[in-house]
């Protein structure tokens, strides 16, 4: 960093112009800073805003975009350029604190060590030959997630959905998981976020125990477009330190990536590019990538990240949506209609899938039961047209012994989170894989058939359910039960 910084000295340029989050700034010297490249702004009364190279206008002009307020610049202001890209503190001392994009702190906790290592937030990807595959389960306790969707260690997934259907709430409970399970470092990236969110996560990670081994990084909704657009590659960068450097495995949880590519795509319009499809930048895909192909394991040690994605208008053809769902291992789709039914976590059986659903990796009887249950529920969704015109009673003997046993499937997959108990009021339950394909079997075996659904809905394993079965039974078949005379 001593070098880029002594080669960069006589990069001193000026504002030449300011709209909004873009600024031009002309320099004397007969060359000009790399795009993305960092320059430090400095106006009037320790004003300091930090920006990027992102177009060579002229000669002698680049055109930038600040990654914080430049409320208070003006034309004029001095500039200088750092000599390679943001560098933001990685390591240790990182652990359990609150940082923005440019990796200031934003907690109360005092200043960082003056000798915190820093690393740059746009690197390459390591390379195909260094990469490893990965095959092992991350198990997270949630029975739909770990039958029908199973997550990769080093891997990434993504949960889809529109609003108000329970992402956040999903990668909350995830983390709730990892707190039980995993041993690794955290990395909780919010893009985009309201502040309240922040609030929530800060509060929730902080009673849990697991702020010391968790960094927090945060670009939020009320920031440049700029801010939010890097601060996945600032959460990157600190992940990629732990992996390669201290060669310990990472967890990077990303809230929201939706609010990544509309941030780029605001960047994209404030330098005037001509908009692609449906509005979006024309790089796209190239940004996306940039950004995905960065997690990866190497060696031993790897980056498992989990994705919230925001799904425009519930539609999953969108540009944004397809684009994104083109580099993840596991794709975790939420359905609205699932949610308005009260089944929650409101994972969608047929739509959710995962390249790990293989014989080879999670076992024959895994799989087997899996797309058995996906065949039975599928079946009932077809028939569900007919049932609400003509009623069950019109469908054959068959149809009807899969249509109880579909809706007692999705029953059994809804769950308690921990994350909800205090708006509930019903304790969170874990389930580990073997008793949830335990219980898909039996359901699907026809040892349920005669049970009230209700007894399957919003339980731990079968075992709870059939207590609850058996609870209901006695209670109903008990003489007497009336009030006393």
């Amino acid at each position: 960093m001593d070098t880029l910084t002594d080669k960069a000295a006589d990069l001193e340029g000026r504002v030449v112009a300011v709209r909004g989050a873009v600024v031009d700034i002309a320099f004397a010297a007969s060359r000009l800073p790399p795009i993305d490249d960092a320059l430090e702004i400095r106006g009037d009364g320790g004003l300091s805003v930090m920006a990027e190279v992102q177009a060579h206008l002229d000669p002698a002009t680049v055109r930038a975009i600040a990654l914080q307020a430049t409320a208070g610049l003006r034309r004029g202001d001095a500039v200088r350029a750092i000599g390679g890209p943001v560098q933001v503190p990685v390591g240790e001392a990182v652990l359990g604190r609150l940082l923005d994009v440019t990796g200031r702190i934003g907690d109360r906790r005092g200043p960082l060590p003056a000798d915190v290592p820093r690393r740059p937030i746009h690197r390459a990807p390591p390379p195909f030959a260094e990469q490893s595959g990965t095959s092992e389960i991350f198990a997270t306790g949630i029975k739909v997630i770990d039958l029908l969707a199973p997550l990769a260690q080093g891997g990434k997934a993504a949960m889809f959905g529109g609003a108000g259907v329970g992402k956040t709430v999903l990668v909350m409970e995830l983390i709730q998981a990892m707190v039980r399970s995993y041993q690794g470092i955290s990395v909780f990236a919010g893009v985009g976020e309201r502040s309240r969110e922040g609030h929530e996560m800060l509060l929730d990670m902080t009673n849990s125990g697991v702020l010391d081994r968790t960094v927090l990084v945060y670009g939020q909704m009320n920031e440049p477009p700029g801010a939010r657009w890097r601060v996945p590659m600032t959460a990157l960068a600190i992940a990629e330190f732990f992996r390669d450097e201290r060669h310990q495995n990472v967890l990077l949880l990303m809230d929201n990536i939706f609010r990544f590519v509309q941030a780029g795509a605001e960047v994209s319009g404030l330098l005037g590019r001509l908009p692609s499809r449906v509005g979006y930048q024309p790089t796209l895909a190239s940004e996306v990538a940039a950004l995905q192909e960065r997690i990866t394991s190497v060696g031993q040690a790897s980056v498992t990240a989990i994705e919230a994605v925001y799904v425009p208008a519930d539609d999953f053809t969108d540009p944004a949506v397809t684009t994104i769902a083109a580099h993840v291992d596991s794709m975790v789709v939420l359905s609205r209609s699932m949610a308005a039914e009260g089944m929650y976590p409101a994972v969608d059986p047929i739509a959710s899938s995962s390249i790990l659903l293989d014989p080879l990796i999670v076992g024959e009887e895994h799989a087997a039961v899996a797309t058995e249950v996906r065949r039975t529920i599928e079946h009932y969704r077809e028939l569900q047209d007919v049932i609400s015109l003509l009623g069950m009673e019109e469908l054959g003997a068959e149809d009807r012994r899969i249509v109880g046993r579909a809706r007692r499937l999705q029953r059994f997959l809804t769950q308690p989170f921990t994350v909800t108990e205090a708006f509930t009021g019903v304790p969170g339950r874990t389930v580990a894989v073997a008793d949830t394909i335990a219980g898909c079997r039996a359901i699907l075996a026809g040892e349920c058939d005669d049970w009230d659904e209700s007894s399957l809905y919003m339980i731990g394993d079968i075992a709870e359910a059939r207590a609850r079965e058996t609870a209901a039974r006695g209670k109903a078949a008990a003489p007497g039960q009336g009030p006393p005379s």
